[in-house]
Order: structure tokens, then sequence, then C-alpha cells
């Protein structure tokens, strides 16, 4: 009857037998992550401009504005150990316009390297990708005079107390790496921190200190352009970008294996929809082959894989890096 139909040109019963397909339309992800984003996303970095973290995340905030159109707005916040740039992230609103980069360092380290840390990354924070993961080099000024790992302990043991090792800062793989290369070699370095990688580079060409353990991402260049020397890699593998330059445990230091890891993650207020449309987003992102070419330059490694990719590797690590942090006697604060 034409008093049963709506302006529509519907009846009734259309009506009432559309509106389930519409319901489970609108909760889609995809529909009720429809227009996202909107305006430009802030990417809190907890470290230096110039550092190792900063130079991960310009590449992938770069692949997903050319895969997503949109604008990422890259925010250094450094200091005590990440926390600073990770408290940022855990206070910001869910609405998918903040977030953060999250490490080994904030996520897995710093639970045991702080008597009290000011975030739960558990409750405050909800994971988005595990990015990949990258190796540290071993290097030293070039005026130092040795030419291997087992020159450096050597002289480390003949002259305990009087080298300085440099890091990115306390608790990042570069500190707490060393402190680990210190206990298993029986050598006394002091170390020296600093806020972020840049300055510390700085300091160790201009012979201000002898040596640190630096992430790839950072120190490739200036090992490229010969102005510091390398010794080794950290992983359990040598690094594709420096095939030539063995592991520290080839050079001596059986069992030795450090590498950074990192990823994105958001306010655990964060619609799961977003996140998922993020994580897609980034995966194919970093399948680019623009990507990947601009990682490896930096000995990035890559990983794909879901959301909780990156908590789990966080799970797994933390009580290994409990272990590290107990033996090498490493604290903070």
């Amino acid at each position: 009857m034409s008093s049963h139909r709506h302006a529509s040109g519907l009846s009734r019963r259309q009506i009432l037998q559309a509106l389930p397909a519409a319901a489970a339309l609108a909760a889609s992800p995809l529909v009720r992550a429809a227009g996202y984003p909107e305006r430009p996303i802030r990417l809190v970095v907890p470290s230096a401009a110039g550092g190792s973290p900063d130079a991960i995340c310009r590449v992938i905030a770069n692949a997903l504005q050319s895969t997503m159109g949109a604008t990422f707005v890259i925010d250094n916040k450094p200091g005590a150990s990440g926390n600073i740039g990770i408290v940022d992230v855990a206070h910001a609103a869910g609405d998918g316009y903040t977030l953060g980069y999250a490490n080994v360092g904030t996520l897995a380290i710093n639970k045991s390297l702080f008597s009290k840390l000011p975030y739960d990354a558990e409750k405050q924070l909800a994971p988005v990708a595990l990015l990949g993961f990258v190796q540290n080099a071993l290097v030293v000024r070039k005026e130092l005079g040795v030419n291997s790992v087992k020159e450096l302990i050597a002289l480390a043991k003949a002259k305990p107390g009087t080298l300085s090792m440099g890091s990115a800062g306390s608790g990042t793989t570069g500190h707490l790496g060393g402190e680990l290369f210190k206990t298993m070699t029986g050598t006394y370095i002091v170390h020296v921190p600093y806020r972020g990688s840049p300055q510390a580079i700085q300091d160790l060409m201009g012979g201000q200190i002898d040596l640190m353990f630096d992430n790839l991402s950072s120190i490739a260049p200036h090992i490229q352009a010969g102005r510091l020397k390398v010794l080794a890699v950290t992983g359990a593998k040598r690094s594709p970008l420096f095939p030539d330059i063995p592991t520290v445990a080839e050079s001596g230091v059986p069992g030795y294996d450090v590498v950074a890891w990192g990823g994105l993650v958001a306010p655990a207020a964060m619609p799961k929809a977003l996140i998922a449309q993020l994580n897609g987003a980034i995966n194919t992102a970093i399948a680019t082959p623009s990507c990947q070419e601009k990682y490896a330059a930096i000995g990035f490694e890559t990983l794909q894989g879901p959301p909780e990719a990156l908590f789990d590797r966080a799970r797994r690590e933390t009580p290994i890096w409990a272990d590290a942090v107990k033996r090498s006697g490493a604290q903070v604060g």
C-alpha cells in the first residue's frame, strides 16, 4: 500500500530487512575508519633528531604518506631513556592522531632498569606494528690504534678505567650492550651517556670518547665515510650492510648477541579499527621497493605481522634483559 511506503520508495518491510546488513556494515572496521586520516598524524620519537629511531621513523612516515596519503609530523622527545616520549603517547587522546615509536628499551629493558616506570605499556599503550630490528656496531675512534675486538679487550685490560664508552643514552642497547660486553670480557670501561646518538658520535670522532656501540641506522654513514673504525657488529649473524665485518661473537666473545628492535604504538584507547587500518598500511608500505631500499641502506632489517607481534616480542625479551641488567650492574638515576 502507498501509505506504507516512505519518501525513498522502499516499503517498511524492505527497510526492516535491510537494517541488519546496514548495522553490520556500520560496525565493520573499514567503515568505522572511513575518512581517516583527515589531518596530520603526530609521530612521537622518544630520542633525538638524527638518531636511529628518528631515521627509522622518517622512512616509514614517508612511505605511509605515499601509500595512505597521510601527513606525518615527527615530534622528537628525547630524555629519560625514552620514558618522556612514551609518557606523551600514553597520555594522548586515542583518536588515531598520535602514534609513538617504542623499542626494546622502552618496552623491555626499562622495566628492570628503572625501579618505577612512569607508564604501564600493557595498560596505557596499544601495539600497532613491529617494524623490524637493527644491529649495533662496535666502533672506535681512528686514533685509538686498535684494529680488532681482541686488541680492544687487551687495551682495556692493560689500562682499566681509562677508556670511555659513549652511548645514545642510559638504558639503550648501546649502553646495556656495552655493559654486557664489559661483563663478558672482564673489562672496565667508563660509560658516558648522551641524549641521543648524534652528539655521542661527534664526540667520538672528535676524540672526547674512545668507543661506542651504536645502531647501524645512525652510525653506518660515518663508518662508510671512514670517519670511524668499525670492529664488529653485535647480532648473531653478520649484517647484510657490512658482510665483511665480523660479529662480536666471532671475534672472541662467544654467545654475545644484541639487536635493537622497535615498532609503532598508540594510546590504549585507540579504536581497533584504526589500529587494523594502520597495521595493514604499514605492512604494505614496508614491502615497497623504495622502503626496502631505504631501510637496507641504514642496516634496518624489516619484519611484517599483526599488531600484537610488537608486544609479544617485548614479553619474550623482558626476562632476558632483566638478567642482563642484573649481571651488568647497569643502573639509571
